[in-house]
């Protein structure tokens, strides 16, 4: 008689997972060892970019705003002023608020997601206020960090913390996946429409 082996196929883990449906769905995705590799990474992404092309009301100054912009309204004390200290060595403005001063353009929003969820490659982000809320729908390019942890399989693996996130009227509660995009106009996929043209993920590793 014949044995024969039976292999079971492995099931790769929530965080390889994450990564993959994240990029599926055309998000960057990288991995830093602290905060401030993700300053830094902010800092390099700005510099590249053309200026942001939003232009919104009575501006007649050709499309492109003068500075480029990095918001950041919900970091720490610490955090936001090592990325304004950056920013200004760079040349760029730092905003930590005054978001709807800002509608005509802002060329990053930097963040922190709350919850991962690898089934999808999705960013799940709890908005305690507009400021956060407005600085990654306008930015041309968002770059959001998730702390490895939090990455989770599924949305119900995420059930409890998201009950408690939408308990917590009045807070808005986005479910963050790739660019924007939309293809309400005769079927043509286009990006950036409501939102960023750009999703960058970077994974933090947990000390």
């Amino acid at each position: 008689m014949i044995e024969t082996a039976i292999v079971e196929e492995k099931q790769p883990s929530d965080y390889f997972l994450f990564v993959e449906k994240a990029q599926t769905a055309a998000a960057v995705v990288s991995e830093i060892a602290n905060f401030e590799e993700a300053v830094d990474y902010a800092i390099d992404l700005c510099g590249k970019k053309e200026r942001t092309r939003y232009v919104i009301g009575d501006d007649k100054e050709g499309g492109t705003s003068q500075t480029k912009t990095i918001a950041a309204p919900a970091l720490s004390g610490n955090e936001y002023e090592l990325l304004s200290r950056k920013c200004t060595q760079a040349g760029f403005e730092c905003l930590s608020g005054s978001m709807r001063k800002q509608l005509s353009g802002v060329d990053i929003g930097f963040s922190y997601g709350d919850i991962g969820i690898a089934e999808t490659g999705t960013i799940v982000m709890n908005c305690p206020d507009e400021e956060l809320r407005l600085a990654t729908m306008i930015c041309e390019y968002h770059v959001c960090i998730i702390h490895k942890s939090k990455i989770v399989s599924d949305g119900f693996a995420a059930e409890n913390q998201l009950q408690e996130f939408m308990l917590d009227a009045p807070n808005y509660t986005a479910f963050i996946t790739g660019p924007s995009r939309t293809a309400d106009i005769e079927r043509v996929l286009t990006i950036g429409v409501h939102g960023p043209l750009e999703l960058h993920i970077l994974v933090l590793e947990d000390e």
